[in-house]
């Protein structure tokens, strides 16, 4: 069978594989049996780190790739920490380690990948982590890694005893038959969400994001009036999400306090390994994320980064500078404090940006309000013909640059079908639209249809696709 490696692309409508990411496919196994190196090879970018040291990775990775027009989120697990080797002998600790991280791994996710190193053969911990997925009732996918080539000796048949059906045999490291794996996994996803459901009246879904200890729960509990959720001031009190609904108006809010998302390297215990993925699961199923940054601190580098989890998932954005009652008066005058803040979460334009107290219930009550002008902004529909008529405006006034004697042309604009916002351009060659054209572009239509707060998507097809 000849190996697939690069994503292909669903025929259909205009912008029809371009919705947010839906759906969660974690990659689980025993440490060094290339997870991180599968995890790169969805995702086309090294963000994970790969060496051939076991336990590496001691945070969960998450990545968006697309494949057969759909777009899920990934998520690389880390191998079991040889630390619970050192610091507690025994085989009982070491399978109790096991279970709980496929236990986890299955509650989070919807499609679970275990990998095995076929050049190695299956291993009493492949058995413990099998066990446990045959008993979780998720979709499970059994993938023998390091398959170079069929001359070097495997033990693929060895993969058989454990259980999980047919195993896809792949080199994550040369990208051999990844495309049938990514078939599967997208054949056993969930079906992804009605895109066209977002003009229907519905609950508004915020979930509530940021780095531990800056006071999520406290703003939720701000927000309802009462004690809904467990405040504490030890950081990472809240493991898991937790859903509560308000009425704003006349509307349902559900509100997800989720646990703290913490900085690469920090992560110590198992349970904390998987608060980013719950994290990620409320951020999916949620409209706009509230994002709690700690005012008194200032803005930090985990701030941003856990504000492009948010953007990365397509949704809408608030920032909510909270403990200002911990700032000195002087420094809460000083206009340049506030717009240091602003000018952190520029890569969102027009995001808001609130001075709350949630311990005195300060400027609480604009929470809900402007959470639900971002979620206006991030549903706004641009009428076919008036997106047009803006572009070519915007192509004649300043035309993009010639490329080797080619020049970018517009044929067709229209917005695609998704809940974020997401413009379809087709073009006589996609690789014409250079990126800073396209902001461009993306600053013409902002200045008359807003999408305050939500990150825009410019998106360029071939002349093929809008011919089919």
């Amino acid at each position: 069978m000849a190996a697939r490696t690069r994503p292909r692309r669903r025929r259909g409508g205009a912008g029809s594989d371009l919705g947010p990411p839906s759906g969660i496919v974690a990659i689980v196994g025993r440490p060094n049996v290339g997870k991180s190196t599968l995890f790169n090879r969805f995702t086309g970018q090294r963000h994970a780190i790969v060496d051939e040291l076991a336990g590496l990775t001691r945070d969960r990775l998450y990545g968006v790739t697309e494949w057969g027009g759909r777009r899920f989120t990934v998520v690389d697990t880390a191998g079991l920490d040889p630390a619970l080797v050192r610091d507690n002998p025994g085989m009982a600790v070491l399978t109790a380690g096991t279970q709980q991280q496929a236990r986890l791994a299955i509650a989070e996710a919807d499609v679970c990948v275990q990998l095995v190193d076929v050049r190695a053969g299956v291993t009493a911990l492949d058995e413990d982590v099998a066990a446990i997925l045959r008993s979780g009732g998720k979709p499970v996918i059994l993938v023998g890694n390091k398959a170079d080539s069929p001359s070097n000796p495997h033990y693929a048949h060895e993969l058989y005893r454990l259980g999980l059906g047919e195993p896809v045999l792949v080199s994550a490291l040369v990208g051999t038959d990844t495309g049938d794996l990514l078939d599967r996994i997208v054949d056993e996803l969930p079906p992804a969400g009605d895109a066209t459901a977002v003009d229907e009246p519905m609950e508004l879904r915020l979930a509530i994001i940021g780095k531990p200890n800056v006071g999520k729960s406290s703003l939720l509990n701000a927000i309802v009036g009462e004690e809904r959720a467990l405040v504490s001031p030890l950081a990472g009190t809240t493991r898991d999400a937790v859903d509560t609904l308000v009425m704003h108006g006349e509307r349902t809010v559900r509100l997800v306090d989720t646990a703290g998302i913490r900085r690469r390297g920090v992560i110590d215990t198992n349970v904390e390994h998987y608060s980013l993925l719950r994290a990620l699961r409320a951020l999916e199923r949620s409209d706009v994320a509230l994002l709690v940054v700690d005012a008194s601190d200032g803005i930090v580098a985990q701030d941003r980064h856990v504000a492009g989890y948010a953007v990365d998932a397509g949704k809408g954005l608030v920032v909510i500078a909270n403990k200002w009652d911990l700032i000195d008066q002087e420094k809460r005058a000083d206009p340049a404090f506030l717009a240091s803040i602003r000018e952190a979460f520029d890569f969102v334009p027009g995001v808001p940006i609130l001075t709350v107290s949630a311990t005195e219930g300060r400027n609480v009550a604009r929470v809900l309000d402007a959470a639900t002008t971002v979620a206006a902004a991030r549903a706004t529909r641009i009428p076919t013909a008036a997106l047009n008529t803006l572009l070519r405006d915007a192509f004649l006034a300043h035309p993009p640059r010639h490329d080797k004697g080619r020049q970018l042309k517009l044929l067709y604009a229209t917005q695609a079908s998704t809940p974020a916002p997401t413009i379809v351009l087709f073009v006589n060659d996609p690789d014409l639209m250079h990126f800073a054209y396209g902001r461009y572009l993306e600053n013409r239509i902002r200045a008359v249809f807003g999408f305050a707060g939500t990150r825009m998507r410019i998106v360029p097809r071939a002349r093929a696709e809008r011919e089919r």
